[in-house]
This record gives C-alpha cells, structure tokens and sequence, in this order.
C-alpha cells in the first residue's frame, strides 16, 4: 500500500475537496483522483460519494480514515527518529539565493550546526530558477528561494514574508517629493524620473514589479535586472537608481546614513522566502523545522511588516 495514497486520502477526507487537498499537497486534482482510485482499488472499498456541498466518507471510509492516520502518525514518528540519526553526520547541500544569504540564512546554518555538530554543510548561491532546476536534477537536497512548487516529486513550504520597500541614497529620497499626491502618483513620478534595480530577470520579484507598473499604466520605466544583492546595494548607494527590495537587506546601510525609504509609491507585494525540497527526504522535516524558528526569530527582529 502506497503511504502517499493514504495522505492524500487523509487531505481530502479532511477538506472534503479533491481541489482544495491537490493545492495543500501541491499537486494537480487528476493526481489527486487518480490516487484515491488506486486506492480503493487496493482495497476493494469505495471511500467517497460526491455531494452538492463536495465529497463525503462512505461508511468503510470512515474505518479506514481512523486507522490511516495512526498509520501516517506511526511512519512520521520512524521518519523524525530516522531523520534525528542520518543528521548526526554526512553531508547536506542546500542553495539558497542571494536575498536568503543576506538575511536569515546565516542564522540558520548556526541552528543547524548547533544540532548537528557532526554535519557537513555545502551551501550553493543562485538565482531561484537555477536552484529549483539543481534541486530537481538531484544536485541540491533542499533550497530557499521565492516559489511554491507544483510539482510531484517535490515539496515546498512558505517561511517568511518581508515587505518590499524602495530604498534609495539619502538625497534620492529627498529629493524624491509625493507632491501631496496619492502613492499611485508618487510611484508615477518614481518610475518617471528614477532608474529602479530589482532583482534577477524573471525572478518572483522582478515578475512582481512589473506586474505592479503594469496595473497602474506605467509602460516606459527604466528597470535594471541585478543578480547580487551587493551589487544592488552599492548601485543605489552609488546613485544609480532606486532599488526596489525588502528594507531588511539595506537595514545595516539605512542605520549608517547611507542609504534610506521613498516612503511615499506603491510598494511591489511582499517577497516570499520558500524551503523546497525533494519528495522521500527524512530528515528534511527536521531542517524545515530548524527554519521555521529562524525566519521566526528573523521577523521578530525585522518587524515592519516581516511575517
């Protein structure tokens, strides 16, 4: 018997939705069907009937939801006590993008290794797109970058959202006026008269500022695609333009003087931190843990916005 088919049995019992179980495991709703038939095959039992509010257990659906669960409960116990084991020592490699790097990422690996002392730890640097292709091709076991993936070999799980501000020299942003206008005004008048640096060509960010000038009728901004968040920095310091990214990865340059918030335009939506990693991994529960109180502690200490 299939431990997956018995999960997703268990999400859509839950839910009472094959749509609504095939978006929490990231999957597609004839991946989702095609489960459950599987296993009502293996079992000889009809498990749902559709009804005008979704799907309900029939009555050997309902015996077999009671023992699923200890089930999945009793495997996801061997697999953190498995993980706790092949963590102890070994390798892992993880990517992780620039913007992760120079915000919580270091604190993380401290976690980890303060776990696991005996834990080699390889770390990759790329763009998101690259990453997830690594991932895929087994070359990564886990990665942080903007995207959830659908995908059915791989699982995925937001941590952290940081606002997306837009940061700019001292004098940029003074001379910077809203003209007692609206913010979809001032962010007129910024993409007019500003060059604006984002991240990475077809990165979620740089999707998600064009997405934005795009809505308000802005066709003709002066976008700079940058790789590095270094890079990005010295730029804007360097008056090269004015950087649309979240305020956390400026902070140590905004507290010196050298850099500061437009506070007036339109904003890009917050950029979203995600830990990917490969189906089947044990110990990756464990690290996904580990995470989540870092990017935790992270917002806590960011504030403005962080969740």
């Amino acid at each position: 018997m299939n431990l997956k088919f018995l999960e997703t049995f268990i999400w859509v019992a839950k839910l009472r939705s094959f749509s609504l179980a095939a978006d929490k495991l990231h999957s597609t709703q004839a991946a989702i069907s095609s489960r459950i038939s599987s296993l009502e095959d293996d079992l000889g039992s009809k498990l749902f009937v559709r009804d005008p509010k979704g799907v309900s257990l029939t009555r050997e659906g309902e015996r077999v939801l009671e023992h699923a669960e200890e089930v999945c409960e009793s495997v996801e116990r061997l697999r953190a006590s498995l993980a706790d084991g092949s963590l102890a020592a070994g390798a892992i490699r993880i990517g992780a993008m620039d913007s992760v790097i120079h915000s919580w990422f270091i604190d993380f690996v401290k976690d980890v290794a303060q776990h696991y002392p005996n834990l080699d730890i390889e770390v990759t640097s790329d763009t998101a797109l690259n990453l997830i292709d690594q991932l895929r091709r087994g070359a990564l076991d886990i990665v942080f970058q903007t995207d959830m993936l659908r995908d059915e070999t791989i699982r995925s799980a937001e941590l952290l959202r940081l606002p997306i501000a837009w940061v700019a020299t001292r004098e940029f942003a003074q001379l910077d006026p809203d003209g007692g206008g609206t913010p979809e005004q001032a962010l007129r008048t910024l993409s007019r008269t500003r060059r604006i640096i984002t991240f990475s060509r077809h990165s979620r960010p740089h999707q998600d500022l064009l997405l934005l000038l795009r809505a308000y009728g802005i066709n003709d901004a002066r976008v700079s695609c940058v790789n590095s968040v270094a890079a990005m920095l010295q730029l804007t310091q360097a008056g090269f333009g004015v950087a649309a990214m979240p305020r956390a990865l400026a902070l140590e340059r905004i507290e010196r003087g050298e850099l500061a918030i437009i506070e007036g335009p339109v904003s890009p939506p917050p950029m979203p931190f995600v830990a990917a990693w490969r189906d089947g991994i044990e110990w990756a529960q464990r690290l996904l843990e580990i995470a989540s109180v870092t990017t935790r502690r992270a917002a806590e200490r960011l504030g403005e916005g962080a969740v």
